[in-house]
């Protein structure tokens, strides 16, 4: 409700990337894996649009959303995703 709210009210997309990770993270807690997972990627994807992938904000949706792929053991993929951003994240946060 509250993510549509903002989407209605022309909540800037930082914003309502903020309230989907924080969605998403609620969801995997409630034991709702795969909608948590779609989430984390929507976010992701999102913060690869808004801020690039040199961004802190970028490193840890990806880092959630790894999380959420190794949750459901899809170690596969969440591998690779690791390895792509761990040089981006050496570069970026030293």
């Amino acid at each position: 409700a509250e993510l549509a709210m903002k989407r209605r009210l022309g909540a800037d997309e930082d914003s309502i990337l903020v309230v989907q990770s924080n969605l998403a993270i609620t969801y995997g807690e409630l034991g709702d894996l795969e909608r948590a997972l779609s989430m984390e990627q929507e976010v992701y994807s999102g913060r690869l649009k808004l801020n690039g992938e040199d961004h802190e904000e970028t490193l840890i949706a990806a880092s959630n959303y790894a999380t959420s792929l190794v949750r459901l053991q899809r170690f596969g993929e969440a591998k690779s995703l690791l390895r792509k951003i761990m040089p981006v994240a050496r570069r970026v946060l030293g």
